[in-house]
C-alpha cells in the first residue's frame, strides 16, 4: 500500500504542478509575435507532450524516494522539477527569454545528472528520464533560438 501510495502522491502533485504552471503562464500575444525558428512545434504537441513525460518524471521520483529518499539523485531530482516550475513563469510570464534560457541549461544539467545518479539505484528510473532529456534539449535549442532571434 505504501508503495502504491508513493507512486500516486508523485503523479498527482507532479501533474498537478505542470497543469498548474502551464494554465497560469499560457503563451500569449506576446509569444505570438516573437520570430521563432522553422522547427517551432505546433502549439498543439506541449500539452501531451508534458503529460506524458511529467508521469514519467512522477514515476522515476517515486521509485527513487522508495529506494534512497536521502540520496544525491532524489536532492537532484527535487531541483529538476524546481527548475521545470520555474521555466514557464520565467520565459511566458516575464518575458525573459535569457533567463529562462539560463534556467533550461540548468534544468537539463540536473536531468542528465539525475540520470548518472539515479541509473546505480534503480536503472527504470534514469531510463525513465532519457525522454525528458531527449524534449529538455530540444526545447533547450528552441529557447536559445527564439533569445537570438528576438
Amino acid at each position: 500500500m505504501r508503495t502504491f501510495l508513493t507512486y500516486l502522491v508523485f503523479i498527482a502533485v507532479v501533474v498537478g504542478l505542470g497543469i498548474l504552471s502551464g494554465v497560469s503562464n499560457m503563451p500569449g500575444e506576446w509569444y505570438q509575435s516573437l520570430e521563432k525558428p522553422f522547427f517551432n512545434p505546433p502549439p498543439w504537441i506541449f500539452a501531451p507532450v508534458w503529460t506524458a513525460l511529467y508521469v514519467m518524471i512522477a514515476i522515476a521520483g517515486a521509485r527513487i524516494w522508495l529506494v534512497a529518499p536521502a540520496s544525491a539523485a532524489m536532492q537532484i531530482w527535487f531541483a529538476q522539477i524546481a527548475l521545470n516550475m520555474l521555466w514557464s513563469p520565467t520565459f511566458f510570464g516575464l518575458q525573459a527569454t535569457g533567463l529562462a534560457l539560463l534556467l533550461i541549461v540548468a534544468m537539463l544539467v540536473a536531468i542528465l545528472g539525475f540520470i548518472w545518479k539515479a541509473g546505480p539505484l534503480d536503472r527504470v528510473a534514469g531510463l525513465l528520464f532519457l525522454p525528458y532529456a531527449a524534449w529538455v534539449a530540444f526545447a533547450t535549442l528552441l529557447n536559445a533560438s527564439i533569445f537570438l532571434m528576438n
